[in-house]
């Protein structure tokens, strides 16, 4: 649902500047550190972008899903890593507190996360815990008026910049639900933020491990009911896996460009590689993966917005989307030949960075039981 077509138009004008101007320029600086600069950043912040889901009572945009959707199409054509530092703090973290916080939590947390001066982790994923999440076993547990929370996070995104951990930990028995969510502070005296790892590709998002040992916090740490934690971070899956589809769709236009532009400039046998029949058919195959991206990311969006939208449809936005994106990154490559396959190209930076999209957020393989599960309850 677009609410106001004229400040969508001028959203999306600004996130088209935003991207052309400040971002893509920046991405080669930001792969070859590993680390965002600050101007990009900062213009993140400057444009609301940490606080895109979260409602305008607490600083966020406070946009519908379409409205999200749209300018998730345009802020796809940059560089997936810049996404991955805004939008945990108005998806996972931001949601669970909307959706079972306090007032006072809400309150405590969400302006910070929605201006991007708190950076939001989300603790779920362990060694043994990744599509199954049910089996985590970092604990909680009572000791007077507060908690206990022992245990080690792996791949936690944003961890070395976190300046609010929405934790997941054990509570009760084994299962689902047995896990309880925990908004904490990570200044909290018991938590260690392990080494930032290297990764293939989304360079400049940081990940690494936080180690929980024996860490205290107070009662009203807990969000939600006792046991209902891994219930609500499930309940904002459809939410990112649409946000996903829409990134998706915008890097793959990204991708198709670069293809285009080298397909002009390029000559091979005497005449531009975009006259060859079979550059032409490649293009034409990305195209149409990338259409069908962006009209599944934008109907599903309706379809959330109007209380239609089922669980099946939205992982299966994400898994074509997802999987589509990476056949058009080797596409383009291909394209390229030799030169897409050097160090510094765009081509080659965007290769390395859509691949981890089929597994974040659900692997490629969750996404097809959901569909599956779907299809077979009718």
């Amino acid at each position: 649902m677009i609410r106001d077509a004229a400040a969508q138009a001028a959203r999306l004008a600004a996130a088209r500047a935003l991207v052309d101007d400040v971002l893509i320029p920046a991405e080669a600086a930001m792969d070859a550190g590993d680390r965002m600069p600050a101007e990009a950043r900062d213009a993140l912040r400057a444009h609301g972008l940490f606080g895109i889901s979260i409602p305008e009572e607490f600083g966020g945009l406070g946009l519908t899903m379409e409205e999200e959707a749209g300018l998730m199409l345009v802020l796809g054509r940059a560089a997936p890593a810049y996404r991955a530092v805004y939008a945990l703090n108005s998806g996972g973290a931001a949601q669970i507190l909307l959706r079972a916080g306090t007032e006072a939590q809400k309150a405590q947390w969400l302006p910070g996360l929605a201006c991007g001066v708190r950076i939001a982790c989300f603790c779920l994923s362990e060694a043994e815990a990744g599509s199954d999440a049910a089996a985590l076993r970092s604990t909680a547990r009572r000791d007077g008026e507060g908690w206990v929370l022992s245990g080690r996070k792996r791949w936690v995104m944003n961890a070395p910049e976190a300046g609010m951990l929405m934790v997941m930990a054990r509570t009760g028995a084994e299962g689902a639900r047995g896990i309880s969510a925990f908004a904490v502070d990570p200044a909290t005296p018991g938590i260690e933020v392990q080494p930032a790892q290297a990764k293939m590709g989304m360079r400049g998002a940081a990940v690494a491990d936080i180690v929980l040992r024996d860490c205290r916090v107070p009662a009203d740490a807990l969000v939600g009911a006792e046991g209902e934690g891994l219930k609500l971070a499930l309940a904002g899956l459809d939410k990112v896996r649409l946000h996903l589809a829409a990134l998706c769709a915008g890097l793959m236009e990204r991708m198709i460009d670069e293809g285009r532009r080298h397909a002009l400039a390029r000559h091979q046998f005497g005449r531009p590689l975009a006259e060859q029949p079979t550059i032409a058919a490649l293009l034409a195959d990305c195209a149409a993966e990338a259409l069908a991206a962006r009209c599944m990311a934008l109907e599903l969006a309706r379809a959330r917005d109007a209380g239609t939208l089922r669980p099946a449809e939205a992982a299966a936005a994400k898994l074509f989307a997802t999987e589509a994106a990476c056949r058009v990154a080797d596409r383009i490559l291909q394209l390229h030949g030799g030169e897409g396959y050097m160090a510094g190209s765009a081509i080659e930076r965007l290769y390395r960075d859509v691949r981890v999209l089929r597994i974040i957020d659900g692997t490629s393989e969750i996404q097809r039981l959901v569909v599956a599960r779907g299809v077979l309850s009718g």
